[in-house]
C-alpha cells in the first residue's frame, strides 16, 4: 500500500461526485423533514443508495492509495485535524447512507433505486395493503435516530472541510484547493 498518493482524475471526480451528492441529500433531507414533503423520500432514498455505492468505491480507492501528501508544510496540529476530518468524512460518507437504508428497510418502507431495482421490498400488512408493517421497530428507531444525528454532525464536518479549503486558498495561498479542482 502506498502511503502518499497523488490525486488523479478518478480520485478528484469521486470526491466531487460524493461531495455534491451529499450536499444535495442534506438539503433534501432538511427540506423533507421541515415541510413534511414525504413524496421526496423515494428520490432521497434512491440517490442515497447510489451515493453509498460511490462512497464505498471512493473509500476503497483512498485506503488502497493512501492519503495525498500535503502541498506545503503545516503545523502538527493542523496535519492531525486535517487527517482526522478527512477520515471522518470518508467514514461518514459510507455510514450515514447505510444508516438511512437501515431505517427505511427496518421500518418496512423498503428502498430501491428509482423504482428500477428493489433492494428491500416494502412490508405491507396482510390485511390492509395500504398499511406498512415494520420488519423491526427497534432497528428502525436505531436507524432513524443515528441517521439523523450523524447527518447533522456530518454537515458540520463538511462545513469545517470547506472552511479549511478556503483557508488554504485565501490565507495560506497554497495549491490545496486548486489540486482538488484538477489544476
Amino acid at each position: 500500500m502506498k502511503r502518499e498518493a497523488e490525486l488523479d482524475t478518478p480520485a478528484i471526480a469521486l470526491h466531487w461526485a460524493v461531495g455534491i451528492t451529499i450536499l444535495f441529500l442534506i438539503a433534501t433531507g432538511l427540506y423533507m423533514t421541515a415541510t413534511e414533503s414525504w413524496h421526496l423520500y423515494p428520490l432521497h432514498k434512491s440517490i442515497g443508495v447510489l451515493l453509498f455505492a460511490i462512497a464505498v468505491t471512493r473509500a476503497i480507492r483512498r485506503l488502497r492509495a493512501g492519503w495525498p501528501r500535503p502541498v506545503s508544510t503545516y503545523e502538527r496540529i493542523e496535519q492531525f485535524l486535517s487527517k482526522g476530518t478527512h477520515s471522518l468524512l470518508l467514514v461518514g460518507s459510507v455510514v450515514v447512507p447505510l444508516l438511512g437504508m437501515l431505517y427505511s428497510g427496518a421500518s418496512g418502507h423498503g428502498f430501491g433505486i428509482f423504482g428500477l431495482a428493489t433492494i428491500v421490498p416494502p412490508n405491507h400488512s396482510a390485511t390492509d395493503p395500504n398499511v406498512i408493517v415494520p420488519y423491526s421497530e427497534y432497528w428502525a428507531l436505531v436507524g432513524q435516530r443515528t441517521h439523523r444525528v450523524l447527518a447533522y454532525l456530518f454537515a458540520g464536518l463538511i462545513a469545517l472541510h470547506v472552511i479549511g479549503a478556503l483557508k488554504h486558498h485565501f490565507f495560506d495561498r497554497d495549491r490545496t484547493l486548486l489540486r482538488m479542482l484538477g489544476r
